[in-house]
């Protein structure tokens, strides 16, 4: 006999459900997170190279501070 009226098989049921949702959704959340991870490869390759810093001449070699 159960207690207060719980039914074991229909709790084993619904946590089964449960589990079965959760799997569903972790397949797509890891599908989203690869759909992600190719778009923002793409966008980083697009990028255009970051120019070389100057090593000679007057500009851009010295760093005035002033206190």
């Amino acid at each position: 006999m159960t207690s207060m009226g719980v039914n074991a098989p229909q709790v084993a049921s619904a946590l089964s459900q449960s589990n079965i949702a959760n799997e569903v959704s972790i397949a797509v959340l890891k599908k989203a997170l690869d759909s992600q991870r190719t778009i923002a490869a793409g966008l980083l390759q697009a990028l255009p190279p970051v120019p070389s810093l100057t090593s000679e001449g007057a500009l851009g070699t010295r760093v005035n501070t002033f206190a």
